[in-house]
C-alpha cells in the first residue's frame, strides 16, 4: 500500500491517492484534479477510481475531471443525489484496487450521506469487484478482519470532528446525533488504524482546530481528541458544537454544483491581459476589482474601488466570503508573470469562481501611469497604537475578527466590533467625522477591511502590523495604571 497525500492549506483540505499493485484510486479530490494525476503517471500508477466521501460544501469537486482524463469510475454515496453517471455506494461498497480492498463504512454526521472507506489487503481475491462483500451469513463468508486504515472524510478528524451545521439550524440536531453514533463506531475500532481525514488545519468544515499533521491512529485520537472523548462523557453536543466559527457563503453553492457535476476544465484557463483602459471598462460593466497584493503596497496605492485580499493561502476563502458568487472578476497582481495569476485562478476555479475577465497588464503601476484614479490610505502597528493610547490620544479602534476570537480573546473597551465579512451590510453602524483605525489577528483581514472601508469613502486607518491577540489584556493593564495615576 502506497499513499500519496494532497494538502491543500487554503481550504484545509486534502486528498489522497492510494495504490497497489500499479494501481490507484483517488479520494475526495479537489477541481484541479490534474495536479494528483501528474503524480499518479510519474509514479506509473493507473488510476482505475475515484472515491468520494460526501457532497462536499467546502469546495468543487474534481472527480469528473479525473474520470475525463482517466476514464476512471466514479464511486459516490448512493444517497448524494449526484446527478452524473457513477457507482452509488453504501455500507459494504467495496472497490479493489491492486492488492487492496476499500469499503464503505456509513458514517453520517458531518453530512447526511457521508462514507468512510476502510482499507485492507484483498487477499488476491479479484472477483465481486466494484461490489458490496462482507455477509458472515452467506455461503463461505467470513467477518473481515479490522482494516489497516480508513478515509474518513469529515467524520473523525485529527484532534476534532466534521461540523454538523453545515446544512442549516434545522438539521443541526439530527446530524449531530448520527455523528455521535459514528464516531463511536469509529472509535471502537482497533487503535493501530490509521485515519486519513479530508478536512485539516484550517478548515472551516471542522468543529473545532484540528491538530497539525495528514495522519493520526484511533488509539491517539481515542487519547487526545476531546470530541471522540465526549462521545462517552454524555457531552458530545456541547463539545461539538460549542465555540463554532463562522463558515463562508460560498459553500451555499457547492453543494448544488457537486450533485449537477462542475463543468470540466481540462486544464488551468488562462485570463487575458488587459491594458488600463480595457480594464477601466470592465470595472465600469461591473466587473469587481481585487487586488492581491500585499497590505502595505495596496494601501500606498491602488485602483480606486478595488478590494485587497491578499494572495495568501485564504485568498480564495474570502473572496468567496465577499464577492457574489456570479460575479465577474478583475485581477491585479503583484508583478507580472504566471506564478501568481496562476495560483490566483487556481485557487477561485477550486471554489467555483470561473468568471476571472482579466488581469491588469503592467499592475497597478501601469495604471497609474495611464492618469487612471488612485486612492490611498495610512498604515500604522499595533505598538504605534498603544503608544497613543498611552499618550491619551485613543483611535476609534475596529476589530473585525470573528465572533469567536472576541469570545477567547477579549475586546479592547470601546473597540467597534464587526466580523469582517458582515463590514459591507454595516457601513452604517460607522462614523464618518473621524478616522477609524482597523484590526485584525494578523492583519490580512483588516487589510480587506480597510479596502472596503477606502472604497465607501471612510477615513480609514489600517492596522499592517501586529494584531489583536493579547492587546485587549495589554489595554486594560494601560487603563489601571492611568486609574492607579489619578489616584
Amino acid at each position: 500500500m502506497e499513499i500519496e497525500l494532497f494538502q491543500t492549506a487554503g481550504l484545509g483540505d486534502a486528498s489522497y491517492l492510494i495504490a497497489s499493485d500499479g494501481e490507484a484510486a483517488l479520494i475526495d479530490p479537489q477541481r484541479d484534479a490534474w495536479r494528483f494525476l501528474e503524480v499518479a503517471e510519474r509514479r506509473g500508477w493507473r488510476v482505475t477510481h475515484v472515491l468520494e466521501t460526501h457532497v462536499h460544501n467546502d469546495y468543487l469537486s474534481g472527480a469528473l475531471e479525473a474520470r475525463a482524463a482517466t476514464k476512471a469510475r466514479i464511486v459516490a454515496p448512493a444517497s448524494g443525489g449526484y446527478a452524473f453517471p457513477h457507482l452509488g455506494a453504501d455500507e459494504g461498497t467495496t472497490v479493489d484496487v491492486g492488492g487492496l480492498r476499500l469499503t464503505a463504512m456509513a458514517t453520517p454526521g458531518h453530512t447526511p450521506e457521508h462514507l468512510a472507506w476502510a482499507v485492507r489487503n484483498a487477499d488476491g481475491g479479484r472477483g465481486d469487484r466494484d461490489g458490496a462483500r462482507g455477509d458472515p451469513d452467506a455461503p463461505g463468508g467470513q467477518v473481515e478482519a479490522p482494516p489497516e486504515a480508513i478515509f474518513t472524510g469529515g467524520s473523525l478528524l485529527i484532534g476534532t470532528a466534521g461540523r454538523t451545521d453545515l446544512l442549516g439550524p434545522e438539521r443541526t440536531a439530527e446530524l449531530t446525533a448520527l455523528q455521535e453514533s459514528t464516531l463511536r463506531r469509529l472509535g471502537a475500532l482497533p487503535p493501530g488504524v490509521r485515519i486519513l481525514p479530508t478536512h485539516g488545519a484550517g478548515s472551516f468544515c471542522s468543529a473545532g482546530p484540528p491538530a497539525a499533521g495528514g495522519a493520526s491512529t484511533i488509539g491517539a485520537e481515542r487519547f487526545v481528541n476531546p470530541v471522540l472523548r465526549a462521545v462517552d462523557s454524555g457531552a458530545f453536543a456541547e463539545a461539538l458544537l460549542a465555540g463554532l466559527g463562522r463558515f463562508p457563503t460560498y459553500y451555499a453553492q457547492m453543494a448544488p454544483l457537486n450533485r449537477a457535476g462542475p463543468p470540466l476544465l481540462g486544464g488551468l484557463p488562462t485570463p487575458p491581459a488587459l491594458d488600463p483602459d480595457a480594464f477601466a471598462t470592465a470595472a465600469e460593466r461591473g466587473a469587481r476589482v481585487i487586488d492581491v497584493r500585499r497590505r502595505e503596497a495596496f494601501a500606498a496605492g491602488h485602483v480606486r474601488g478595488s478590494l485587497n485580499i491578499e494572495l495568501d493561502e485564504t485568498f480564495a476563502a474570502y473572496v468567496g466570503w465577499l464577492v457574489p458568487f456570479d460575479a465577474p472578476l478583475l485581477l491585479v497582481l503583484p508583478e507580472p508573470g504566471a506564478a501568481s495569476l496562476d495560483e490566483a485562478v487556481t485557487q477561485l476555479l477550486r471554489i467555483g469562481y470561473g468568471r476571472v475577465a482579466g488581469v491588469l497588464r503592467g499592475g497597478f503601476e501601469a495604471w497609474r501611469g495611464a492618469g487612471r484614479p488612485t486612492s490611498a490610505y495610512p498604515t500604522t502597528s499595533m505598538d504605534a497604537v498603544l503608544a497613543e493610547a498611552a499618550g491619551g490620544s485613543m483611535p476609534e479602534l475596529l476589530d473585525v475578527r470573528q465572533p469567536v476570537e472576541w469570545a477567547a480573546d477579549g475586546v479592547v473597551e470601546g473597540a467597534r466590533t464587526i466580523f469582517v465579512a458582515d463590514l459591507p451590510g454595516r457601513l452604517a453602524e460607522l462614523p464618518r467625522d473621524r478616522q477609524i483605525t482597523v484590526a485584525c489577528k494578523a492583519g490580512s483581514r483588516a487589510a480587506i477591511a480597510a479596502s472596503l472601508m477606502d472604497a465607501a469613502g471612510f477615513d480609514v486607518r489600517l492596522v499592517a502590523s501586529g494584531g489583536m491577540v493579547g492587546i485587549p489584556a495589554r489595554f486594560a493593564a494601560l487603563e489601571r495604571e492611568r486609574g492607579a495615576a489619578r489616584t
